[in-house]
C-alpha cells in the first residue's frame, strides 16, 4: 500500500493561501495526503486547522488535516515542507516602509529590496535558516518550497547555512503571462514566455501567442492607447485590477514597466508596484509620474488593510457554523496557484517548466552560479534542473547584475548580525547615498523591531 503523502505548511495563518492549497489538493486528486498545519499564534491555527476541516469533510476529500505551534511536531515523515512566514507580520512590515520616509526614501511594497526589503531580511533569514535545519535533521530527503520574502535574500541566506534545496517559488511570472495576455486580448492558454531575473524583476523577453512573437503586436497595443489617451486622457489606476477586469489594461498604468519594454524589448513580470523599487535612483523622494511611491501611488496602508479585510473573513469561515461558501473551492489566483501542479510534475516526472528562484548554476552565461536568480526550472523526479535560458543579454541583463550586488551583504549582515554591513547593503542597495543615513537607519530599524532581531546585541 503506498505511504500517504505529506505536506507541511509553516506559516498556515496565511489564511488565504492555505484555503487556496486545500483547495488545490481536494481538486487535484493525486494520492492520499496528510495536510500538516503549523502556525506560532495558536488561536489563528485553530481556527485555520476548523476550516481546511470543513472544506476536507464537505468535499469527503481523502486528506487527513493535522496542525500544531510545533513545527518539530510535524516535520518527521514530510515530503513537502512550504513556508509562508512574515517575522513581524503586518505591522512590522508597516514600519519597514514608514521608517525610511524619515529620509525621504519612499517604497510601495518594501519586501525584497531597498531599507523596507533589507530590513525585513535582518528578521527572516535567522527564522528560515533555523526551520531549513529542522529540516535537514528530522526529514531531509524533502522538498523545501518557500514563498515568504525577500526571496532572493532567503533562498541564498538558506543554501549558504545549510545543505537543503530549497526552491523559491512566487506567482510573479503568472501575473505577467496573464497580464500580457489582457494587453492582447487572447487566452492566456495561447501566450508563453521566457524570462530570466530576478524575483520581483524578472523579466519577460521572450512573448509568443501560438508560437509567433508578439512584440511587434504590443507596441501596436500601446501606441493605440497613447493616441486614444490624447483624445480621452486616461484615468491611472494604481492597483491594477486587471485580472479581474474585461477590459484591456492600460500602459500607463504601468509606464516604467512599458518604458522599458520600447527601449528593451522585455517587461517586468509584476510590472511598476515591484518594478520601481529596483530603480530608486529614478523616482528621488518617492516621485513617480505625478505620484508619490507608497502614499497615492500603490499606498501601503491600503494594501495592509485590504489583506486584512480578506484574511479575516477567511477565519470567519472557519467559525460560523455550516458549510463554507462554495467560492472557497474555486480555483484562485495567487501564491499557491501552481504548487499542486509543481508537486504532481516532481511526483510523476512529468517534466513540466515552471519559473523557479534556484542558484544559477550556468543557466545565464555571465552571472555566478551560486546567484539566486527567477529563472525556467523542469520539475522531475530528479528534483529541479535549470534550463539554459538563450537571448537573455544586454541592459536588463547588466541591471539584474548591478541588483545582485547587494544580496551577499545583506545575507551576511542577517546572518552574523553586523550593523556595519547592514549598512553598507542600503549604500550598494543605491536607496541611500549617505553612510550616516545609513546608520541612522540601522539604529531605527534595530530599536523598532529589537524583539525580533535577537542577533543585534
Amino acid at each position: 500500500m503506498a505511504k500517504r503523502k505529506k505536506i507541511v505548511l509553516i506559516g498556515a495563518g496565511s489564511a488565504v493561501f492555505t484555503k487556496g492549497l486545500i483547495a488545490d489538493f481536494i481538486q487535484s486528486e493525486f494520492g492520499e495526503w496528510e495536510i500538516a498545519l503549523c502556525d506560532i499564534n495558536p488561536q489563528i491555527l485553530e481556527s485555520i486547522t476548523r476550516l481546511a476541516k470543513k472544506m476536507v469533510e464537505q468535499k469527503k476529500s481523502d486528506i487527513i488535516i493535522s496542525s500544531s505551534t510545533d513545527r518539530t511536531d510535524l516535520l518527521p515523515g514530510a515530503d513537502f515542507v512550504v513556508t509562508t512566514i512574515a517575522v513581524g507580520g503586518r505591522r512590522a512590515w508597516e514600519q519597514d516602509v514608514k521608517i525610511p520616509r524619515k529620509y525621504n526614501i519612499y517604497q510601495p511594497v518594501g519586501d525584497s529590496i531597498m531599507p523596507g526589503g533589507i530590513s525585513r531580511a535582518q528578521r527572516m533569514i535567522p527564522v528560515m535558516v533555523e526551520i531549513a535545519k529542522d529540516i535537514e535533521r528530522l526529514c531531509p530527503d524533502a522538498y523545501f518550497f518557500n514563498y515568504s520574502n525577500p526571496m532572493t535574500a532567503i533562498v541564498t541566506a538558506v543554501r549558504r547555512a545549510t545543505n537543503v534545496k530549497i526552491i523559491g517559488l512566487c506567482h510573479g511570472v503568472i501575473y505577467g503571462e496573464k497580464y500580457l495576455a489582457k494587453m492582447l486580448g487572447v487566452d492566456v492558454k495561447r501566450l508563453t514566455t521566457i524570462g530570466a531575473g530576478l524575483n520581483h524583476l524578472t523579466w519577460l523577453y521572450d512573448i509568443r501567442v501560438d508560437g509567433k512573437d508578439v512584440h511587434q503586436e504590443l507596441l501596436d497595443v500601446v501606441e493605440r492607447q497613447k493616441e486614444e489617451h490624447e483624445k480621452n486622457p486616461h484615468v491611472r489606476n494604481f492597483f491594477n485590477p486587471l485580472l479581474e477586469d474585461k477590459e484591456i489594461p492600460n500602459h500607463m498604468d504601468n509606464p516604467l514597466s512599458w518604458e522599458f519594454f520600447e527601449r528593451y524589448g522585455a517587461i517586468p513580470a509584476v510590472v511598476d508596484r515591484h518594478a520601481v523599487e529596483f530603480f530608486p535612483e529614478r523616482f528621488p523622494e518617492g516621485k513617480y509620474y505625478g505620484a508619490t511611491l507608497g502614499i497615492d501611488a500603490f499606498p501601503i496602508d491600503d494594501v495592509i488593510a485590504r489583506g486584512e479585510g480578506i484574511y479575516k473573513a477567511m477565519l470567519e469561515q472557519g467559525e460560523t457554523e455550516g458549510e463554507v461558501e462554495a467560492e472557497l473551492f474555486q480555483r484562485a489566483d495567487g501564491e499557491h496557484e501552481q504548487l499542486a501542479e509543481i508537486i504532481k510534475s516532481l511526483l510523476l516526472d512529468e517534466r513540466k517548466v515552471f519559473s523557479v528562484n534556484i542558484p544559477n548554476e550556468g543557466a545565464v552565461a555571465g552571472i555566478p552560479d551560486d546567484a539566486v536568480l527567477e529563472i525556467p526550472g523542469v520539475a522531475t523526479a530528479r528534483g529541479f534542473s535549470s534550463m539554459h535560458v538563450n537571448g537573455f543579454e544586454g541592459p536588463v541583463k547588466d541591471i539584474i547584475i548591478k541588483r545582485l550586488a547587494s544580496v551577499d551583504l545583506t545575507v551576511e549582515a542577517a546572518l552574523t548580525g553586523d550593523r556595519q554591513l547592514w549598512a553598507d547593503a542600503m549604500m550598494l542597495d543605491g536607496a541611500v547615498t549617505d553612510y550616516e543615513t545609513a546608520e541612522n537607519l540601522v539604529n531605527d530599524f534595530i530599536k523598532e523591531h529589537k524583539d525580533y532581531l535577537p542577533q543585534y546585541k
